[in-house]
């Protein structure tokens, strides 16, 4: 008896690690503080006709509202309820959003935060984006309704109340990260709290969850909660489909808690990828492009089936979470284009890529002052909708990195290759390398300081084919570089060192 329910649960977590995106599609994007208005709309005009999967959205709970002209980003990471009323819009718009998404293939991927609720010095009252009271220093919230029973204040042993030190399980689980009120996750009844609030979006029609701040919680409370969770709305995926669980740990190494303790639950997220690429791009440490030719589970990352990779996310392109000054970001955008690029073209792991607003940078000390700063908003504190200018980019802030043409062509390059195996790689024992996905692809960069000028076996059938990097096909021309695969499947590639992007990207659906 005791093996069969073993099976089951084993059986249960694969599923959760299956992001159920539409056939002929393979990456999310993180639209980060988008309101929801804005994502149906960009749901219909742009991703589902480019070939994305899937959005992550912000954090969709009720949550606190700080007084302006603080409305900083991590608002959204403080619930006061499970109220389906945020910064992004009211439940019907996002009802709306979901609808309207799925209809055009883009799944919805929800930003859960259940390890916590609000500071617990939150104040008291009724400043939260649904109006609902509360009181953070009685653990009053009564919409859920939670009480001071349900927080973790008597297990955690520090001082403070707070994590005071990492290399301990106990406290990184029991006690309060940077003072947010630790929910008792090994309750019956918080477990059934958190689960009637996912459940409520997975009825509505979401695909799964990035589960927030999992580091924090038992991953045996975590299996609890998740097999709870409904199966997907057979509206829009197939009977018996588990929502998609990709778990945020934050794991470079050194720690007691690692990444391992939670893939048998869902996917987690590698956050040694970024990391390590952008130390390999910007070329630190004597590390080499080259040295990627094993890149993924042979640099040490978890197995492919169980990560999902990014280049960045809203934590540490502000310089939190993990990677510290690697991580490349919209602010280095030839070098983001380069990494996301290779992401994209590579086949380890469930990508996504990251959708980003502008703030004014002060730094002091190496730290930026103003990583705080919350989404363009309006003078009352309200978010700005995201305008599209007629060159196809986001204006008033957004910066909307996966409507850049390299990375979006690169989304339809990663679509082409799905399925086939890396392959023909080349490099030049230094920052020019090469590879291919099989006869459906193949991908040239030049990150060295000279320029590349090179014949090499593409894998590709013979013909012309439109760089979609300089420009894309459209109709029986190329608006960017040509690229001529002979019919032994050879091409040269010049690539200056100099050029705008210097990298180079042919696929099958590429060709004239």
């Amino acid at each position: 008896m005791k093996l069969l329910i073993l099976v089951a649960l084993f059986g249960l977590s694969l599923a959760q690690h299956n992001p159920h995106i539409r056939y002929g599609r393979t990456t999310i994007v993180q639209l980060f503080e988008w309101r929801w208005a804005d994502i149906a709309a960009e749901c219909e005009r742009f991703l589902g006709p480019n070939g994305f999967g899937g959005v992550q959205i912000s954090p969709p709970s009720e949550h606190i509202v700080l007084n302006s002209p603080w409305r900083p980003w991590w608002q959204r990471y403080q619930p006061i309820s499970y109220n389906l009323c945020s910064r992004s819009g009211s439940e019907n718009e996002l009802r709306n959003m979901i609808t309207r998404c799925n209809n055009v293939g883009v799944n919805i991927y929800v930003d859960a935060v259940i390890n916590h609720m609000c500071g617990a010095g939150g104040g008291e009252g009724t400043h939260s984006s649904c109006g609902s009271w509360f009181n953070a220093g009685k653990r009053d919230f009564p919409s859920v309704p939670y009480s001071a029973w349900d927080f973790n204040d008597h297990k955690c042993r520090t001082g403070s109340g707070d994590i005071e030190n990492y290399g301990d399980a106990y406290q990184v689980r029991d006690c309060r990260l940077v003072s947010l009120l630790d929910l008792a996750l090994e309750k019956d009844y918080v477990r059934g709290k958190v689960a009637e609030y996912m459940n409520k979006l997975v009825d509505m029609g979401v695909a799964g969850f990035r589960v927030d701040a999992c580091k924090h919680m038992w991953p045996g409370d975590l299996a609890v909660v998740y097999g709870r969770l409904r199966n997907l709305s057979t509206k829009w995926f197939p009977a018996g489909s588990r929502p998609f669980i990709y778990q945020e740990v934050i794991d470079l190494g050194g720690e007691p808690i690692s990444s391992r303790e939670y893939v048998h639950l869902g996917r987690v997220t590698e956050f040694k990828y970024g990391a390590k690429l952008g130390t390999v791009f910007r070329r630190w440490h004597g590390e080499k492009l080259c040295y990627t030719r094993n890149w993924g589970e042979g640099w040490g990352f978890m197995a492919d089936r169980d990560a999902l990779v990014f280049i960045d996310n809203h934590d540490n392109q502000r310089g939190h979470g993990a990677g510290g000054a690697s991580i490349i970001s919209f602010w280095d955008s030839r070098l983001h284009k380069m990494a996301v690029g290779y992401m994209l073209a590579h086949p380890y792991g469930v990508a996504r890529v990251m959708s980003s607003y502008r703030w004014d940078r002060h730094f002091v000390n190496g730290k930026d002052q103003n990583d705080w700063v919350g989404p363009p908003s309006h003078a009352d504190g309200s978010t700005k909708s995201v305008p599209i200018n007629p060159d196809q980019t986001c204006g008033d802030g957004w910066v909307c990195e996966h409507r850049w043409r390299q990375i979006k062509n690169m989304v339809i390059f990663r679509n082409v290759v799905n399925g086939q195996p890396h392959s023909n790689w080349w490099d030049n024992q230094s920052n020019q390398v090469a590879f291919g996905r099989g006869n459906r692809g193949f991908i040239v960069f030049n990150n060295d300081d000279w320029d590349l000028d090179v014949t090499l076996n593409t894998g590709m059938p013979g013909g012309t084919y439109c760089d979609v990097i300089s420009g894309q096909k459209e109709g029986n021309r190329c608006t960017g570089k040509q690229i001529h695969v002979g019919g032994d499947g050879r091409a040269h590639f010049r690539i200056s060192n100099r050029d705008e992007d210097p990298f180079v990207a042919i696929h099958a659906e590429s060709k004239l």
